[in-house]
């Protein structure tokens, strides 16, 4: 843990499903922690890990940032509901998760997943950097290197980055990777639509969308559909860099139905 952060308590998860999202959100957008070695945040629709799925340890940071965030994020959504002019009810509907848990995202009194925020935002067609970020967004915004988001890392010290992206309703991601040996990320389909393009910067890549998979080396790029099952993997025996950028349309056009608060 860096210096002064606050008491950590160990969380553990099965692999693939969703984090504590306040604690992870606030891990992340703080600057003073990191989790040790976190998974890629569960998308909206995703069904719940298999049982015996192996478990992951998170390192989590449990002080007045957490709150904080809770409350930004629950006053945000109010906010965004009543300049709707929605009741409870029908963000709770829309979004797909319990009239209680909107109440106590609302009130900063729960720690939903991230799941059910990206519901929520959504819902609202906001996006969930907007239930993050500043109210008023920046026609320009820089990231410095080394500043970006860290959403994945390996046990071997691979890293996934966002660096930059866009407000909905066209949502563009732009990431930078690194894989070292041995390194994979299995992903599931996307919402309908999301398009991704890779370009490998050093070292070889392993592709593998819908099944088939396709190598990559040094100067390689690759487009493809980022709604069918796709994944990534470092089979060689040097690190592979790679800049990733994702575009997701239509971000909140068509809320995801979910019973479930996971």
């Amino acid at each position: 843990m860096a210096a002064g952060c606050g008491a950590r308590q160990t969380l553990n998860v099965d692999a693939g499903q969703a984090l504590d999202a306040l604690q992870f959100l606030a891990l992340i957008f703080s600057g003073t922690c990191v989790p040790t070695r976190p998974c890629p945040p569960r998308r909206p629709g995703l069904p719940p890990a298999p049982p015996g799925a192996p478990r992951v340890q998170y390192d989590a940071l449990m002080d007045s940032s957490t709150s904080a965030l809770a409350a930004a994020i629950g006053g945000r959504v109010r906010l965004k509901r009543q300049a709707r002019g929605w009741t409870l009810d029908r963000l709770a509907d829309a979004a797909g998760v319990s009239r209680r848990m909107l109440v106590n995202v609302e009130q900063g009194a729960a720690n939903p997943s991230v799941g059910t925020l990206l519901r929520i935002s959504d819902a609202l067609g906001i996006g969930l950097p907007a239930l993050v970020d500043s109210p008023q967004p920046k026609q320009v915004t820089v990231t410095p290197s080394g500043e970006g988001a860290a959403l994945w890392t390996s046990a071997g010290g691979g890293r996934g980055v966002l660096v930059a992206g866009t407000e909905s309703p066209d949502v563009v991601e732009l990431w930078d990777w690194t894989m070292v040996s041995g390194d994979r990320l299995d992903s599931e389909a996307h919402a309908a639509g999301t398009k991704e393009l890779l370009q490998v910067r050093t070292g070889s890549l392993t592709v593998a969308v819908g099944g088939e998979e396709h190598v990559l080396t040094a100067g390689d790029a690759i487009s493809f559909p980022g709604d069918v099952a796709h994944s990534y993997a470092n089979h060689g025996n040097a690190p592979a860099v790679f800049s990733l950028a994702v575009f997701e349309p239509g971000v909140g056009s068509s809320p995801h139905q979910e019973g479930t608060d996971a």
